[in-house]
């Protein structure tokens, strides 16, 4: 619903000036503005720009997952393209980065980082809370 035409029929109707009318509408809107800036399109952004570095970050031998659904290992790449090899007949496709959803490899690779980070500062924590007993 447009509140504008109705928040000005009010104002003229009253006598009231429509400097008090604008003052309440911006009151209102402002706020709504930033709420949706900071819930829909810092999150949209950010999302992006980790695409834009995953798609970057694809390397030869890199595993990965289309949009379509198709999981291939990358043996060629351009600037735009990649080449990857496919099925147990080693078929070769010919798709555009911004058609990758995932680099599996890479992903695999966090993990392992994770795991081996958790492996590190495990043991320390556990002699400190024994100590502690």
């Amino acid at each position: 619903m447009n509140f504008t035409p109705v928040m000005l029929a009010e104002a003229a109707a009253s006598g009231g000036s429509t400097t008090s009318a604008m003052l309440s509408m911006l009151i209102t809107f402002v706020p709504l503005f930033a709420v949706f800036y900071f819930l829909i399109v810092r999150p949209q952004k950010k999302r992006e720009k980790e695409e834009k570095e995953m798609r970057e970050s694809i390397s030869i031998g890199d595993e990965i997952i289309t949009i379509g659904g198709i999981i291939g290992l990358v043996v060629r790449q351009t600037d735009d393209t990649l080449v990857i090899e496919t099925g147990g007949d080693r078929s070769k496709l010919r798709i555009q980065k911004s058609a990758v959803k995932e680099n599996v490899t890479a992903r695999e690779r966090m993990q392992a980082a994770a795991v081996e980070e958790k492996k590190n500062a495990g043991p320390d924590k556990t002699e400190k809370s024994k100590k502690e007993s």
